[in-house]
C-alpha cells in the first residue's frame, strides 16, 4: 500500500509535467495578434483656386470735342452699341461756320488782289520793254504779285482749316464699341480735350485680375490661363498674359494683371465676373486626408501602416504631406485608394507584424 506522501509527489509532477506542455503549446503557436484600428484609403479632389476678376475691354478711347462749345445734343448714352462713323454728339456750330465764312472771304479778297497784282506786273513789263518805267518799278510789281499769290494760297489754308474745324462741332465714333461713361450733358460748354464719353472696344476683350504679389512674381508674359464665368463655370475660354503691373499694390499688395482671350466668346461681356487659373494647374488634384494619429515618424520622414487584409501584416510606407491640422493630415502622395492603414496604435507597430483588425471599425 502506497503512503499519502508518494501520491501527493505523483500529483504534482503530473501538474508540473502539463504545465510545460501548455508553455511549449504557447510557444510553438508565436505571441498574439495585435489588435488595431484601421481605415479605407479614399481619394478626394480637390479643385484648384484661381483667383477672381472680371471682363474688361482691351482697347477703350475717351472721346472728346477739339475745339471749345457748348453741346447742344449727345445721341448715345451707357450701354449703347455704336458702330463707326455714327454721330454721339454734337456741339453749337455758330461760331465756326461764322470762322468759315470769314475764311472765305478773306480767300476772295486775297484772290482779287491777285488779280490786281497780275494786271499791274504785265502792264510794267509792257512799259519797260518800251524803257517807259524803270527796272525798280517792275520789280516792285513784281514783289506785290508774289505776295499777293502767297496770300491766296494762306487764305486757302485758313479756309481749309476752318471748315475741318467747323467738322469737329460733330463728334463720331472711330470705331465699334459699347458706351461704357457719358461725363457732359447738354448745354454744358465743353473745352477742348475734355472728355465727353468713353467708349469701350468690343472686338478683343480681357480678364483683369488682381494676383498676390508672391505669386505674380512667378507669372510672365504670354503664360496661358484658363477663364471661366462664375455664374457658369461650364462657360470658359483661354487666353494669354498681356500686361503684369510692375509695382505691387501698397494697400493689398497685390498686382493687376491682364489677360487676352484667344477668342471673344458671347457670354464674356464687358464687366462679368470671372475666374482665372493657370492652364497647368487647372485640373482637378487628388489628395488623401486622413487622421492625424496615423502619421508616425521613421527614418527622419512621415510613414504610415499599410494592412494588407489577406496577410494581415503591415508595413510602413513613406507618404508626402500637403496640408496638416491638429486633427486632419491631407497627404499628396504615397498612398493609392482603396489601400487599408493603421490609424490608432501606431507607435507599437514593426514592420511585418500581424495584427487584428475589424473592417466594420473603420471611419
Amino acid at each position: 500500500m502506497k503512503s499519502p506522501l508518494v501520491s501527493l509527489a505523483a500529483v504534482a509532477l503530473a501538474g508540473l509535467l502539463a504545465g510545460c506542455n501548455d508553455n511549449t503549446s504557447m510557444a510553438k503557436a508565436g505571441p498574439a495578434p495585435r489588435p488595431v484600428v484601421s481605415m479605407l484609403v479614399k481619394a478626394q479632389k480637390e479643385q484648384p483656386s484661381g483667383f477672381a476678376g472680371t471682363i474688361q475691354p482691351e482697347f477703350q478711347t475717351d472721346r472728346g470735342f477739339r475745339v471749345l462749345g457748348r453741346l447742344i445734343a449727345r445721341r448715345v448714352d451707357v450701354g449703347d452699341v455704336v458702330r463707326p462713323g455714327q454721330v454721339l454728339a454734337q456741339i453749337d456750330p455758330l461760331l465756326l461756320e461764322l470762322a468759315v465764312r470769314s475764311s472765305e472771304a478773306d480767300l476772295a479778297k486775297a484772290k482779287a488782289q491777285l488779280d490786281n497784282a497780275t494786271a499791274t506786273e504785265s502792264r510794267r513789263r509792257a512799259l519797260l520793254a518800251k524803257d517807259v518805267v524803270t527796272q525798280a518799278d517792275f520789280d516792285t510789281a513784281q514783289q506785290s504779285l508774289e505776295a499777293a499769290s502767297a496770300s491766296v494760297k494762306q487764305a486757302e489754308a485758313n479756309l481749309t482749316k476752318a471748315r475741318e474745324q467747323r467738322g469737329y462741332a460733330t463728334l463720331t465714333a472711330d470705331a465699334a464699341g459699347v458706351v461704357t461713361s457719358v461725363d457732359a450733358e447738354v448745354g454744358q460748354m465743353v473745352t477742348a480735350g475734355k472728355k465727353v464719353m468713353t467708349i469701350a472696344r468690343t472686338d478683343s476683350r480681357e480678364a483683369v485680375v488682381d494676383i498676390p504679389d508672391f505669386t505674380a512674381r512667378s507669372l510672365s508674359p504670354g503664360q496661358p490661363f484658363t477663364v471661366s464665368l462664375q455664374a457658369d463655370p461650364s462657360v470658359t475660354a483661354s487666353g494669354k498674359i498681356r500686361e503684369i503691373a510692375p509695382q505691387a499694390d501698397q494697400a493689398t499688395r497685390t498686382r493687376r494683371v491682364k489677360i487676352t482671350l484667344d477668342r471673344n466668346v458671347e457670354e464674356f461681356r464687358l464687366g462679368t465676373t470671372i475666374t482665372v487659373w493657370p492652364v497647368e494647374h487647372a485640373t482637378a488634384q487628388t489628395f488623401f486626408d486622413i487622421p492625424a494619429s496615423a502619421i508616425v515618424t521613421r527614418d527622419g520622414g512621415p510613414h504610415v501602416w499599410r494592412l494588407d487584409p489577406k496577410t494581415k501584416t503591415v508595413h510602413a510606407v513613406s507618404v508626402e504631406i500637403t496640408e496638416k491640422d491638429s486633427q486632419k493630415i491631407r497627404i499628396g502622395s504615397g498612398l493609392a485608394a482603396g489601400e487599408r492603414i493603421v490609424i490608432a496604435g501606431v507607435n507599437s507597430l514593426s514592420n511585418g507584424q500581424i495584427v487584428k483588425f475589424d473592417e466594420r471599425n473603420s471611419p
